[in-house]
């Protein structure tokens, strides 16, 4: 009847068809998906405000952060990586961008959160 060459052969194809079909499938499900995530940050207080030797300021903030990213997590999210970014304008530069703060979520039970911190990282400006 048939080779064994032409019978791996169907087997491949039909395998590799199947997959590719399965993997379509499962890229278009997550397109169905709410995602409505929702955070909100308020500066509570300027714990230091200083002026570093070489012209450079510094700046130490208090910051209230409130999130509910449990939207975010579906069947294909296994982490959520979250930052805080600080942007302004100073006449020096046009564009100013900043990491304050940030955060790697596990799961979707640590997904919704309020906390009061300090800035992470150094926030410096020229």
């Amino acid at each position: 009847m048939h080779s064994f060459g032409y019978r791996a052969n169907a087997l491949l194809t039909f395998s590799v068809t199947a997959l590719a079909f399965i993997c379509a499938i499962a890229s278009f499900s997550d397109k169905f998906s709410n995602q409505n995530p929702s955070a909100e940050i308020q500066i509570l207080n300027i714990n230091r405000l200083k002026k570093q030797s070489y012209g450079n300021d510094e700046v130490s903030l208090t910051l209230d952060i409130s999130a509910d990213l449990q939207s975010l997590f579906t069947w294909n999210t296994k982490q959520v990586f979250a930052f805080v970014a600080a942007e302004y304008e100073t006449s020096k530069n046009s564009l100013n961008q900043v990491s304050l703060w940030d955060v790697i979520i596990p799961d979707k039970e640590h997904a919704k959160f309020r906390i009061q911190t300090s800035n992470k990282y150094r926030f410096i400006d020229q």
